[in-house]
């Protein structure tokens, strides 16, 4: 346990760069901005925000994933199987019991949310609770657990919250640099105009690169713990495999927690198994799916299922 142990270190290091990154940027762009409009005052507003939107996402983030997915709280007489399964991996790996959510979906999926173990939140469908057997839940179950106890949530319901907020800040600057400000009446100046339509395209998208490729590599490891949570690997590749054959997306997905559910809610045939076969089929096909790849919320789930079942 003791390289699942320095993960969880890792992930919690992780969450403090992604917070100190979004400051320096938040910073950084409110020093241009009030450089360029000969204004100080907006780079004390803009550092202020920036220190308070740090300390909502921390405390507030996951509060705000459960309630963009219409998830519901539960109590034990409504889902006895359910909260039963939880409470008792719970106890077996000596973990506190998070809150439970149930959300009105017949799409089978799940997700973990929450700072810490202490203040969690496990999420699953009704889908996932009517398709799956006793192993296949305990073993997706255990996989959310594993989001908890290795700090990923924290990591993955931040950035729900930091980079809408780096989004809308761009969008902001890109309408008075284009429409207004500075020494221009007409509107801001060329090159200002260029540099923030240059940061406004790349920086969401090499932030949603990055925020991508950390929440692929989590999933591995979530899995890998959650065969150790359960001693019984074959519960979870068989619902992974369950899930990716079911090509029902959800009825309502949001870009910002997708990359938080145990499986693509947009579209489950993406990981479905034939994925492994196209990808071999060719150049062009290798090329399309790895630029496919760079922008997928999970690994492909026939690599998570061999890689559960001691194959790769």
């Amino acid at each position: 346990m003791a390289s699942l142990y320095a993960e969880q270190g890792k992930s919690v290091r992780q969450t403090f760069f992604l917070m100190s990154l979004f400051l320096v940027f938040v910073i950084g762009t409110g020093w241009l901005a009030s450089y360029y409009f000969q204004s100080p005052s907006i780079l004390y507003i803009v550092t202020l925000i920036a220190i308070l939107i740090n300390v909502f996402a921390y405390w507030n983030s996951d509060k705000i994933a459960v309630r963009l997915t219409r998830a519901r709280a539960i109590t034990r007489e409504e889902h006895f199987a359910y909260w039963n399964m939880v409470e008792n991996l719970c106890i077996s790996i000596g973990a506190p019991m998070p809150k439970l959510y149930v959300i009105s979906d017949p799409s089978p999926n799940a997700f973990a949310t929450g700072r810490s173990p202490k203040h969690s939140a496990i999420v699953v469908t009704t889908g996932l609770l009517e398709v799956m057997d006793k192993a296949e839940l305990e073993g997706v179950l255990a996989h959310e657990l594993a989001h908890i106890q290795n700090r990923d949530t924290l990591l993955m319901t931040s950035v729900v919250v930091l980079f809408g907020f780096v989004v809308m800040l761009l969008d902001v600057l890109l309408h008075f640099t284009a429409f207004g400000g500075g020494d221009d009446d007409e509107g801001g100046s060329p090159l200002m105009l260029i540099i923030v339509v240059v940061a406004y395209l790349v920086m969401p998208l090499l932030l949603t690169i990055i925020r991508l490729a950390v929440s692929r590599k989590r999933e591995f490891l979530a899995d890998a713990t959650a065969g150790v949570y359960t001693r019984h690997p074959e519960g979870l590749a068989s619902a992974l495999e369950k899930i990716g054959g079911i090509h029902q997306p959800m009825r309502h997905s949001s870009s910002a927690t997708a990359h938080l559910f145990i499986s693509d809610p947009f579209a489950s045939y993406a990981n479905s198994p034939n994925d492994a076969h196209m990808h071999r089929r060719g150049g062009r096909r290798q090329l399309g799916g790895r630029f496919a790849r760079l922008f997928a919320t999970h690994p492909p789930i026939p690599e998570r299922v061999q890689a559960l079942r001691g194959k790769q």
